[in-house]
């Protein structure tokens, strides 16, 4: 290997580690949740003891621009959608019918179980009443994002769907205009130009007007959508106060790839998910030490004509970024299940047959075909997904997110006797006498 290689090298070949001994070789960012929960601290609590001026007041602080009110106007929506260029729409409204397909199958349907004769449990499906869905605004405009989240979460059935996105010195304090426009195309109207953990206070606690007369906008139960360390910060904050979907850390791309693979694309992958972030993480994993070098040279000729150039080579030379060299494709996939990517692409020879291997991953994509940036957009999938080695426990953004099991329990007066003296001899063995003695109050009135 060359000493002028852009990414440095794990070499994992003939090892054999367990789980635990390759995640503490293998590469993560560095970050510093409970530092940043600090710097939120006192932002949320200006929110949750102010009014509208004071996420104005934190919207100027932090994004350099004070939009004339919180709440966008629905005329600046629609003219949003009115000028948003035709190819833009098309290509939105196609993910928008690929995202409803694959979340349309994701409905859960009540189901009934028969226990004993005269006694059941009714599982039952109910959406939050109310969602607030966050939508970044830093390095880049993610209207796709506004995709992800709100079609789930209006297949779900939420009543009250409220979006925030930072206000943007180039739109006059209002979201970018492309998040206004995919607003529009959605049918959400309430649109909040806010960012930051000013975002998440303000979806848990809601926002008064500056006379206190009336609310901007309604306590949100849910809080869902990516961000940067300080929206996960606020999330770990406010859980409890509000249900939330993840504490989203940077973007990852891990590429389980054999001497098939082609260099070009391998690296292109891998260049796409570092433009998101200097501390984006980009991950090989091959067996062919030629294909290492191969990707090796591909990254340092097509990053060159890249726009993002700099924010890329940050990310991968960064830490939280490796090419891992191991004995078999066996192997790789042991470093992946434990590494635990939120994107995991398959690029060798029988990717389909090993993928079910796979247990560790936000999202898996096999073959050359289906590159990350296809989940990105337009595959259908959704791309808001566990991040940080959480794919070991989490999983994407879905229908599910948005809707909570219920157990509904009826039982008869048979059933209820035949298995009272149960009940009550549990009761007593837990000390807890008068759970049992619910039970004999109603068979005492038999």
């Amino acid at each position: 290997m060359s000493a002028q290689w852009l990414m440095r090298t794990l070499d994992f070949r003939g090892k054999n580690l367990t789980k635990v001994e390759y995640q503490k070789q293998l590469p993560r960012a560095r970050l510093d949740v409970d530092g940043a929960m600090a710097a939120v601290t006192p932002i949320i609590n200006t929110v949750r003891d102010g009014t509208e001026i004071s996420v104005r007041d934190l919207g100027e602080r932090f994004d350099g621009v004070r939009p004339t009110s919180i709440r966008v106007p629905h005329e600046v929506i629609e003219k949003s959608l009115a000028e948003l260029p035709s190819e833009i729409r098309s290509a939105l409204e196609e993910s928008i019918r690929r995202v409803k397909i694959v979340h349309t199958a994701q409905v859960r349907l009540e189901s009934t179980v028969i226990v004993v004769d005269g006694g059941s449990v009714i599982e039952r499906w109910i959406p939050v009443d109310r969602v607030g869905l966050y939508v970044p605004g830093g390095n880049a405009v993610y209207p796709s994002s506004l995709v992800m989240n709100v079609v789930p979460a209006q297949i779900a059935k939420v009543k009250s769907i409220a979006i925030a996105s930072p206000p943007q010195k180039n739109n006059s304090g209002w979201p970018h205009p492309t998040i206004l426009a995919t607003a529009a195309l959605l049918g959400v109207d309430e649109v909040y130009a806010m960012g930051g953990a000013q975002a998440i206070a303000s979806f848990a606690y809601g926002i008064a007007s500056d006379d206190r007369s009336k609310m901007i906008c309604d306590p949100v139960d849910l809080v869902t959508g990516p961000g940067n360390i300080y929206v996960a910060a606020a999330k770990r904050a406010l859980r409890g106060k509000i249900g939330i979907d993840a504490e989203a850390g940077p973007t990852e791309i891990a590429v389980i790839a054999d001497e098939s693979a082609i260099a070009t694309e391998v690296a292109s992958d891998l260049i796409s998910q570092a433009e998101h972030d200097v501390i984006a993480a980009a991950i090989l994993i091959t067996d062919s030490a030629k294909l290492a070098d191969d990707v090796q040279i591909e990254l340092l000729k097509r990053i060159a004509n890249t726009k993002h150039k700099s924010r890329i080579l940050e990310a991968l030379t960064g830490v939280q970024s490796a090419i891992v060299l191991v004995s078999s494709i066996d192997q790789a996939i042991d470093v992946a299940n434990a590494y635990a990517a939120e994107h995991l692409e398959l690029q060798f020879v029988g990717a389909a047959q090993k993928a079910t291997q796979i247990r560790n991953a936000g999202a898996i994509f096999i073959g050359r075909f289906s590159p990350v940036s296809l989940g990105d957009y337009s595959a259908g999938s959704n791309h808001v997904l566990p991040t940080g080695g959480c794919a070991c426990h989490s999983s994407g953004l879905s229908v599910q997110t948005f809707l909570r099991g219920v157990h509904v329990i009826e039982y008869s007066e048979a059933a209820f006797t035949a298995i009272a003296q149960n009940v009550i001899t549990l009761a007593n063995a837990e000390d807890l006498p008068a759970h049992g003695e619910a039970i004999r109050a109603r068979l005492e009135t038999l």
